[in-house]
């Protein structure tokens, strides 16, 4: 589909040797940008989720692979903690590695005079954010986030076991409204946003409602789940959602976990959507529940649009050096190994002063047929 970068779920590895060609060739490419655009740079284009993907491209990953986030995120972090001249760091990773950022962050701060209490506030927002306040049917497995010392990307990736689809999500800013700078995946129907501008609202009925106390927001459930249930106001929203395939605005039952994540909340007692978003037993469930009662019950329903973006098409970017699967050919080590050579030395002549092979290498890439502007 011109204009996105689809992401189905993919198996196998990648072989040890091309590994080693593609971190070879991302440190390169990694040491250009920040030797042209500084590190603020490198961190504008990983926030964008196709400029992310062609990266991926270039040095040879798949170009439309869920992969593509797991081996980008390995190669940039293996980099970031063997060069840390770079200035930036990357913490997490896929599965067991999401719960080692705290960890990883200590050791982060010390390395690059990072404050670890502001990259788990980025972390958790961003968590937050990607699995419930915005709820689209994919379940988080890659959490990871790119920390500097002026600021952090958190980078991250859903999968949907019935569509075999996986979505990545990038937030580069500690805010609860629009945090995220892109969405790449496919846009498939009507979901529950928290997060948009136009869930505005609602986010302020949220706070007022978790103000009111635990047993005040189980009654106002039961009341929203009676009209669910007679048909009378769940209409209006119900039919469209469910014939896109969403289910997120069903009935909530106020089970015993439920009631406690609820009596978890309020005792938080947040007030502010910042707060909000950081409580402690705001899951999936209560957000469902509280935006079931901020429409049923004070008419102040959330955005139901898909927030997934499309800025660019990456797919030109594959034809650097190939692919692991062999589209649009296969992967080809030789041309990968003239290409990190040629650019060590650009980046090497561009430190001792001249930068005219990096002026040239920028003339080259306006050369390509319908390159994008990249957010460099």
């Amino acid at each position: 589909m011109p204009g996105s970068a689809d992401l189905p779920l993919h198996s196998g590895k990648v072989p040890p040797w091309m590994l080693r060609l593609m971190e070879r060739m991302g440190e390169k490419i990694v040491e250009a940008i920040i030797e042209v655009h500084g590190v603020e740079g490198l961190a504008r284009g990983l926030s964008d989720p196709l400029w992310f993907q062609a990266f991926n491209n270039v040095i040879g990953m798949d170009w439309d692979s869920s992969g593509s986030t797991t081996v980008v995120i390995r190669v940039l972090k293996n980099i970031s903690w063997r060069r840390r001249d770079l200035g930036f760091i990357v913490l997490g990773g896929k599965g067991a590695m999401m719960s080692r950022v705290r960890e990883e962050a200590v050791e982060a701060s010390r390395i690059l005079d990072l404050d670890p209490e502001s990259i788990m506030i980025a972390s958790k927002l961003g968590a937050r954010a990607a699995s419930s306040l915005l709820q689209d049917g994919y379940t988080l497995y890659h959490h990871s986030i790119v920390a500097y010392p002026r600021g952090f990307v958190v980078i991250e990736q859903g999968m949907n076991t019935s569509s075999r689809m996986a979505r990545r999500y990038h937030i580069d800013r500690v805010v609860v409204e629009e945090p995220f700078s892109g969405i790449g995946g496919v846009s498939d129907g009507l979901h529950l946003d928290a997060t948009s501008r136009d869930s505005r609202r609602a986010r302020r009925v949220f706070l007022d409602i978790v103000g009111e106390g635990a047993p005040r927001i189980v009654r106002l459930l039961k009341e929203a789940n009676s009209l669910a249930f007679r048909g009378s106001g769940l209409d209006r929203f119900i039919s469209p959602i469910r014939d896109e395939g969403s289910h997120h605005y069903r009935p909530v039952r106020p089970s015993k976990q439920l009631v406690r994540a609820i009596e978890d909340l309020t005792r938080y007692n947040p007030s502010s959507e910042l707060e909000l978003a950081l409580a402690p037993g705001l899951g999936p469930a209560v957000v469902r529940a509280l935006a079931l009662i901020s429409d049923l019950i004070y008419s102040a329903p959330v955005d139901h649009r898909d927030p997934v973006t499309h800025p660019l098409d990456p797919f030109i970017y594959s034809y650097a050096v190939g692919g692991k699967d062999g589209v649009p050919y296969r992967y080809n080590p030789d041309t990968a190994r003239r290409v990190i050579e040629v650019m060590e030395d650009i980046v090497e002549a561009s430190r001792l002063g001249s930068r005219e092979k990096l002026r040239a290498l920028d003339r080259l890439r306006r050369m390509v047929r319908g390159a994008p502007r990249g957010r460099l």
